[in-house]
């Protein structure tokens, strides 16, 4: 075998269709090709499987931006994280980032329902596969500068609903947007259907301090203004929102079957964030006001249901709560999700521990602290207080 260490010896290497070998060590060799005499070549990496005898190929590119002393360490270093990912039970399938989000989606579809499958495939279909070229570029192949191109780009694009419909996307919006095509990513990693994560795990950071106060505070006259605006069904999807922390979604999920009128709980079992049910105990009055809507329903209907029976979504209370938010005086930036922050806010400033707050409302302990501790003071001022001799 010859030693493609060195450049001279590579460059008086015959031209031929078959590559040049080297062996690294058992099993693992670093191949050199040279089509033609004048060609600066291109390296590849072969994998011999001892238990089957088996041998994969990795195409490693030329390294043309490299001087020619340089290319045969930077290949080796390549073909070496193959053969480590391949020895670990990697996958030598080349996946484009086009098949890391088809196969992201079907995870969600299999972990979280055909729903969440449903709005990040949309969103795919938006902000990456609207640009064939990034969605057919090779995981292996990318780098750094792909995903600082497809995010200087994706910035510049007006939001397109909103109340910041038609304005540049800000940094809490770039943050959401980049949140789907990093997890596909991520998952793609976690799977070994990659090898390294480099090329976006800075590249599709998000941007630190970006998140403002979105959600506007209602204060429980506000919110009871807000019922009464709304129709009969929609308030009474509000007022059940307005007395416990759930996400919107999570609350139109429930069925009647997830209400145990003896035991004066909810099981809540599908949530943007949890991935296992949950049960909280309800005060007597919002327990009775539960069964209410229970009366004379199925154990599989929606617990809380629209006048026709059928289940809330996004879709269902967007417009009609924006009706009753103008017609009720309100801030117009108020949605459904504000009268979850309310609630917790609430619930934070009555004394109630953090930890009780994010299991109430299925979310980390991590995120009730950084959007609410600052609320607690107070409690810490009135602790200190009755230290007083």
């Amino acid at each position: 075998m010859p030693i493609l260490s060195k450049v001279e010896n590579r460059e008086a290497l015959k031209a031929r269709r078959d590559p040049y070998w080297h062996c690294l060590r058992k099993g693992c060799y670093l191949g050199f090709r040279k089509m033609t005499a004048t060609s600066q070549g291109n390296w590849i990496a072969r994998h011999r499987d001892e238990a089957t005898g088996k041998q994969s190929y990795r195409k490693l590119g030329d390294f043309g931006d490299l001087t020619p002393g340089q290319r045969f360490d930077a290949a080796r270093k390549q073909a070496e994280l193959w053969f480590d990912h391949i020895g670990a039970g990697g996958s030598n399938e080349e996946l484009t980032i086009t098949e890391a989000c088809s196969r992201y989606v079907a995870h969600i579809r299999e972990t979280r329902g055909a729903r969440a499958a449903h709005d990040i495939q949309a969103r795919f279909q938006k902000y990456v596969l609207n640009n064939p070229k990034f969605a057919a570029t090779k995981l292996e192949k990318l780098q750094r500068r792909h995903f600082d191109d497809w995010r200087r780009e994706h910035r510049k694009r007006p939001c397109e609903s909103g109340p910041n419909r038609g304005q540049p996307r800000s940094d809490a919006t770039l943050n959401r947007d980049m949140t789907c095509l990093r997890a596909a990513l991520n998952f793609a990693k976690e799977s070994k259907d990659v090898i390294t994560d480099t090329a976006w795990r800075e590249a599709l950071s998000p941007i630190e301090a970006a998140e403002k106060q979105r959600e506007a505070y209602l204060d429980p006259e506000q919110r009871r203004a807000l019922i009464r605006a709304a129709s009969e069904d929609l308030g009474a999807f509000l007022w059940a929102l307005c007395h416990v922390p759930l996400r919107p979604g999570a609350m139109a999920a429930l069925t009647v079957a997830n209400f145990d009128k003896r035991l004066q709980t909810i099981t809540i079992g599908k949530d943007k964030k949890t991935g296992h049910a949950r049960k909280i105990a309800l005060p007597e009055a919002t327990a009775a006001k539960f069964a209410e809507f229970a009366i004379n329903k199925l154990p599989t209907a929606p617990l809380i249901s629209r006048a026709n029976g059928s289940a809330w979504n996004k879709d269902a209370w967007k417009w009609p709560i924006k009706t009753a938010v103008e017609a009720a005086g309100l801030p117009p930036s108020t949605t459904a999700y504000a009268l979850r922050h309310s609630v917790i806010t609430d619930l934070v400033q009555s004394g109630l521990d953090l930890l009780t707050v994010a299991q109430l409302s299925g979310t980390s302990l991590r995120m009730i602290e950084k959007h609410y501790k600052h609320l607690t003071g107070s409690h810490s001022r009135e602790a200190l207080a009755r230290l007083a001799l």
